[in-house]
């Protein structure tokens, strides 16, 4: 058991962050009442190789551990959650899910330059009658000679309308529920697709976030990913890679309402004294701290697992039901420390809170979670080796 970071990932660390420090802290405030997303932070990202850190070497990325990968997304969204939320979608969700399941071709034709940052990847699953109730979407992949026709429409997808690729989710036989539902690689050049970006979001108003629509979109039968009827296990596998990198973010979230708490306790007075010595306020900082350690060992504990290829998915849904309270929670007291000025713009706390309430809700809403983690005690859910594994890193080896 060693709680020591690596010097690489101490260098990673101090990278990400000056990288946020001078290109996204002074800039935010602005993006966000904009609701701009900047796709310069994006190419920014694949010069600095952190579009792809965990992916291996061979396929283009930098062939760090997973656990890095986390690092990369707390400091990111200690920024703010838009620019973690893009890296969560492209390499959690999409680039890891292609290691995982792609064969050699669809890996050297889009996982590669998507861990290069050449191109940016996304993932299709919500529908507008199913998020938590994957089995009840309407979108269909009927197959016609050498393709899948695609038809349907997804939502409150991250990147809709910047990303080159998309893993999208289709029935391909709606008669057998989740064991009929496929997963395809899709490309937004091909004629029938088309997205929408959604406004008027409380939080990650500096992302891009919409839907997308397919009016028969052919797609070629090679770029089915896994097997027919696979999509549902691809999909939840995808699924622990995303979750771990949303719960290493929430960290990001609770060390920004930190520092900026500390911050302002050192400005401000009252009755006489600095308010950090009022003992309420001490209550919101410890805790905030508490939070923050708690968070990262759970994070850091799913990392280790995935380091070394074991099912993770009871560890990686903990963390992330855990952290994303734990950030939602902090950036509320922050709020709350700063007082009315933590009502307002001026400061980043009220934007962190309402980043903080979107994590609680995706990807398993913290109810979905707690019914899991209850159903693992009880000896109800149990997780069964899949018939491809997220590879191991190979540091290990």
């Amino acid at each position: 058991m060693d709680f020591e970071l690596s010097k690489e990932q101490l260098m990673l660390r101090d990278m990400v962050r000056n990288f946020v420090d001078k290109e996204i802290n002074p800039y935010i405030k602005e993006w966000d009442e904009k609701g701009e997303f900047n796709m310069g932070i994006m190419k920014r990202l694949g010069e600095l190789d952190l579009m792809g850190v965990c992916i291996p070497e061979e396929y283009g990325g930098s062939g760090m551990d997973y656990n890095s990968l986390a690092i990369v997304c707390e400091e990111l969204e200690r920024g703010d959650t838009a620019f973690r939320t893009a890296v969560s979608v492209h390499t959690g969700l999409n680039s890891m899910t292609l290691l995982q399941w792609g064969n050699e071709e669809q890996k050297q034709k889009y996982l590669v330059p998507q861990a290069k940052g050449e191109k940016i990847g996304a993932f299709g699953l919500t529908e507008p009658n199913a998020g938590s109730d994957v089995a009840a979407m309407n979108t269909t992949a009927t197959k016609e000679g050498d393709y899948y026709i695609l038809n349907g429409q997804k939502t409150w997808i991250s990147l809709c309308d910047v990303a080159d690729h998309f893993l999208v989710f289709a029935y391909t036989d709606k008669s057998k529920k989740h064991r009929g539902i496929s997963a395809f690689i899709v490309e937004r050049t091909w004629e029938g697709f088309s997205s929408k970006a959604i406004k008027g979001k409380l939080g990650i108003r500096a992302g891009n976030t919409g839907e997308l629509f397919f009016d028969n979109v052919k797609v070629p039968k090679e770029n089915l990913l896994g097997e027919e009827g696979e999509g549902f296990k691809i999909a939840m596998s995808a699924l622990d890679n995303g979750r771990f990198t949303v719960a290493a973010g929430a960290c990001g979230i609770i060390s920004a309402c930190l520092e900026a708490s500390v911050k302002y306790c050192e400005e401000r007075k009252t009755f006489g004294v600095e308010i950090g010595q009022h003992q309420l306020v001490k209550q919101m900082i410890a805790n905030m701290e508490a939070k923050l350690v708690m968070s990262r060992l759970l994070v850091y504990r799913a990392g280790e697992l995935k380091n070394q290829g074991k099912r993770n998915t009871r560890e990686t849904s903990l963390a992330k039901w855990q952290s994303c309270n734990f950030a939602n929670e902090s950036a509320n007291d922050a709020v709350q420390i700063h007082g009315a000025y933590g009502y307002s713009n001026e400061y980043p706390v009220e934007r962190h809170l309402r980043n903080s309430k979107a994590p609680v809700i995706y990807e398993g809403t913290r109810e979905i979670h707690t019914v899991m983690q209850a159903d693992y005690v009880l000896g109800y859910r149990e997780d069964k080796p899949l018939r491809k594994m997220l590879p191991a890193w190979k540091g290990n080896n």
